[in-house]
């Protein structure tokens, strides 16, 4: 048990007009709620329980250095998503521009998912080893350069090489950027609001990607998809070593490269659809991490329940609602004529779903639990999907539910990235939210092509998949996975 400061952000600021000093102390009881949303006073961190309680200190709002080191993150966060659907409409254009061929076109967007996908989990424990900012730093320096080669790509060669470097930079940056979020403000209101914004975001900027792409395209060339990523890793790389602290260990340990090996290759195979050897090396990563003395994750962290199944209903989030996005896509354009724009224009109701339920999701948990909110979700996106299945040129109206789908989608996602970082302690953050980033990736990745392949037997058919995934989902989460413990000391 310790004690700690929570942030509030609202309230004055200490030392304002009215504001008062009481004498820090510890009381032995917690008090049954909290009884002003803006008070923050000395906090008794407990292994489990709900909201932490005020024990008796003055206010303290979030700083303006903490909004705009928040803003820096969740900028650099939201361009990442981005980048994992800005180039699939420009994908003929490239062909035709670089001399790619049909056949090899799918690698521009599978080497990119590819590595961020499967150097996830490895990066996500250096960065609680090197230190958070410096892997977040080095990462946005690694995206700016070869999004600029990509950007200035003539050969295919070039251009799918650029491809891969900036899936490694993502997955260095993605998980660094989010540990570094959830150590900004300690477990409670200001963090799920935080991770709130950062989920909206997250799922938005896949929406974001399809739309800017083709407007990029049509209007300039694809190339500024690559080149709107210099912009913004140059502005990240000058503000964030001013506004973010680094996070470093005081005993750095070893790298347990048999681990990284084993895990990374697993999941590199089973993201490529390499499903046996996959399930082989991560069987064997199970079996070095038992044997290590300092592993790449540690047993009892595989074995949390909040880990987990946790991370399984964030793959299943991700998966469900990108392979619905893609399904739907496929429908406008093929079966309903809808132009590149128009199709991506009509999600424009997701998109703001998904912001709303970003916005909406702490107040959510704060009200029935992590748990509730996860299962809840997931029921009320299969709600929303299943009457999609009507969908057509005299019921176009029925996309406004992608509304309700969207917000839904994201009170899971925060849900699930609560439930994962809460279960581990301070000094493991990175570990915790590298897990968190590589599920959200894989289902990103494996979502659309399983559905592709329920999609051949009609749309019909795989929208109601869609649905029946995202309502079984709901009903064995709301017991499979523990009470969300809202503090966890360091």
């Amino acid at each position: 048990m310790a004690v700690r400061d929570e942030p509030c952000l609202g309230g004055r600021e200490p030392g304002a007009a009215g504001a008062q000093e009481s004498p820090e102390f510890v009381h032995p009881v917690i008090v049954a709620r909290r009884e002003a949303p803006c008070l923050s006073l000395p906090v008794l961190v407990t292994s489990e329980g709900s909201h932490p309680r005020a024990a008796g200190r003055t206010v303290v709002a979030m700083t303006n250095t903490k909004r705009a080191a928040m803003a820096v993150l969740l900028t650099a966060s939201f361009t990442l998503a981005v980048d994992f659907s800005i180039l699939n409409v420009a994908l003929p254009a490239i062909g035709r521009d670089v001399g790619l061929p049909l056949g090899r076109l799918p690698w521009v967007t599978t080497a990119f998912a590819l590595c961020a996908a499967g150097f996830t989990l490895l990066f996500g424990r250096l960065a609680d080893i090197a230190g958070r900012r410096r892997t977040f730093l080095a990462g946005m320096a690694a995206l700016g350069v070869s999004s600029l080669v990509g950007g200035l790509a003539q050969t295919a060669e070039v251009l799918l090489a650029a491809r891969v470097v900036q899936g490694l930079a993502t997955a260095a940056v993605t998980p660094a950027a989010l540990a570094l979020l959830t150590t900004l403000f300690p477990a409670g209101p200001a963090r799920d609001r935080a991770l709130g914004l950062n989920g909206a975001l997250m799922a938005a900027g896949f929406t974001t990607g399809a739309v800017l792409g083709g407007v990029l395209t049509g209007l300039l060339s694809w190339r500024w998809a690559f080149f709107l990523n210099v912009a913004v890793a140059a502005v990240v790389l000058v503000a964030a070593p001013v506004l973010i602290d680094d996070v470093r260990p005081e005993h750095r340990p070893r790298i347990d490269w048999a681990g990284a090996v084993t895990v990374t290759g697993g999941l590199l195979a089973l993201v490529h659809g390499w499903l046996p050897v996959g399930v082989l090396l991560l069987g064997v990563f199970w079996f070095v991490e038992r044997k290590v003395a300092q592993p790449l994750v540690p047993v009892r962290v595989l074995r949390s329940r909040g880990v987990g199944w946790g991370n399984l209903a964030g793959l299943l989030a991700f998966a469900t609602e990108t392979s619905l996005v893609f399904v739907l896509t496929i429908h406008l354009q093929d079966v309903l004529g809808y132009s590149p724009l128009k199709a991506g224009l009509a999600f424009a109701a997701l998109g703001l779903g998904t912001v709303a339920g970003g916005m909406a999701a702490p107040r959510v948990i704060a009200r029935i639990g992590a748990r509730g909110a996860l299962a809840g979700g997931f029921v009320a996106q299969a709600a929303a999907t299943l009457p999609l299945v009507l969908l057509g040129p005299d019921r176009p109206w029925l996309l406004a539910l992608t509304f309700a789908g969207g917000v839904a989608n994201l009170v899971a996602i925060v849900a699930f990235m609560v439930t994962v970082t809460n279960a581990l302690p301070l000094a493991d953050q990175g570990l915790a939210t590298g897990l968190a980033t590589m599920s959200q990736q894989v289902g990103i990745t494996v979502g659309t092509p399983v559905m592709a392949a329920v999609l051949a037997g009609g749309f019909v058919p795989a929208v109601a998949a869609n649905a029946a995934v995202a309502l079984a989902a709901g009903v064995l989460f709301s017991f499979a996975v523990p009470p969300a413990r809202t503090a966890v000391a360091a």
